[in-house]
């Protein structure tokens, strides 16, 4: 089967932006008093490229690419995990690294429960909105869509990777 080169450029980006933020995710910022991961600034991206593959290139090369995002991550979490292992030539440093990236097994498991939560949510939403619109304002759809699915998504990412682990000024 042959890809154009835009699938291709839709397709890392989305996995591009799902792998860098589970990465990031470890880093909690804080603004207006809100907590969350940095990891949601890049995110809502893979939902809307997410929405794209779906529209243009239908739910099927969608799903492919879903997976690939996937074993994408896990390939990253393995590499994270071997990195760990790895002997460092500087104790301390190896305390940070680990302090940082050692948590991406929850964080991993976190994203795949809330990612298959809300991308339910988003393909219902964008193809009930699709047939409720005719076909119109695809703005509209993919925007309305993100928000059901990547809210849904956030908050059970949030519960799962941060519970018992934040406490609470």
């Amino acid at each position: 089967m042959k890809y154009s080169w835009r699938f291709v450029v839709v397709a890392g980006f989305f996995v591009t932006a799902l792998v860098v933020s589970n990465i990031i995710a470890v880093k909690l910022v804080e603004m207006s008093g809100r907590i969350f991961p940095a990891g949601l600034v890049i995110f809502p991206l893979s939902y809307l490229l997410g929405d794209v593959l779906t529209e243009v290139y239908g739910i099927r090369s969608a799903r492919r690419v879903i997976w690939l995002g996937f074993a994408c991550n896990l390939l990253a979490l393995g590499a994270i995990q071997a990195a760990i292992h790895l002997p460092a030539l500087d104790p301390e440093f190896q305390v940070q690294f680990e302090a940082v990236l050692g948590t991406t097994w929850r964080l991993f498991l976190a994203s795949l429960a809330a990612y298959i939560v809300g991308e339910l949510a988003n393909a219902y939403v964008l193809a009930y909105m699709k047939g409720a619109t005719r076909g119109r304002w695809l703005w509209t759809r993919t925007i309305g869509s993100t928000i059901v699915g990547e809210g849904l998504d956030s908050l059970i990412f949030v519960t799962i990777a941060f519970a018992g682990t934040v406490t609470v000024r």
